[in-house]
């Protein structure tokens, strides 16, 4: 007897039960994200995220296969909106280079200051966390930290081609430099609640290109 050939799915909407599924997940990893900028995976209990969704306790691992397999996809997460913030502001044309990170600068700052200085850097926050944490995160942060330098640095090749800084420097031991720097002045920030760690460590920064 002849086997029905498989009927391809229809274009539309997915199934109720697999929207359902998607919709909880992002749920999940937007509370998740929200948690970890504020405490830090350490201090953030599944149970608090679930809650703050209205999710079941024990439906949690329906959607991940551990707290670890969580904080990666949280981590991901958090890397396409950062990268996506950075390339909007360094690629921003109608800005000199180094506008645009000065533009990053100020947009940050103000990020901070709507949640009231509550939410740092969730890569920053699992770096610091590092002895408690599983080590496969820790490629997985490096290789964030590294892709933001790259972008920084095509930034900086910008300001050296259209004659803004010198030449001489090196873009990418620059790029390094900054958010070695920047992730203590977003710690900093969030100690004291206000923008002035931001603004100080980027105004020392320029003060270095202009040498």
């Amino acid at each position: 007897m002849a086997v029905a050939a498989r009927l391809p799915r229809p274009r539309g909407r997915p199934p109720k039960a697999l929207a359902g599924y998607r919709e909880t997940r992002e749920s999940l990893l937007r509370a998740g994200m929200a948690a970890l900028t504020e405490k830090g995976f350490s201090a953030t209990g599944i149970d608090e995220v679930l809650r703050s969704v209205c999710v079941p306790k024990g439906s949690f691992y329906h959607y991940f296969a551990s707290k670890d397999e969580f904080g990666s996809a949280l981590i991901s997460r958090y890397a396409a909106y950062f990268a996506g913030k950075l390339e909007r502001h360094f690629h921003d044309k109608s800005r000199l280079p180094l506008e645009r990170i000065q533009d990053f600068i100020n947009d940050s700052a103000r990020s901070m200051e709507r949640f009231q200085f509550r939410r740092g850097c969730l890569v920053g926050n699992l770096g610091q966390e590092m002895g408690a944490l599983s080590e496969s995160f820790r490629q997985q942060l490096y290789e964030v930290f590294v892709d933001w330098q790259q972008r920084t640095s095509r930034c900086l090749r910008a300001a050296q081609q259209a004659g803004t800084i010198s030449r001489d420097f090196d873009c990418d031991w620059l790029a390094e430099f900054f958010w070695v720097g920047w992730e203590g002045a977003v710690l900093r920030a969030k100690l004291e609640r206000r923008p002035e760690p931001l603004h100080s460590f980027g105004k020392g920064f320029f003060q270095l290109l202009k040498q």
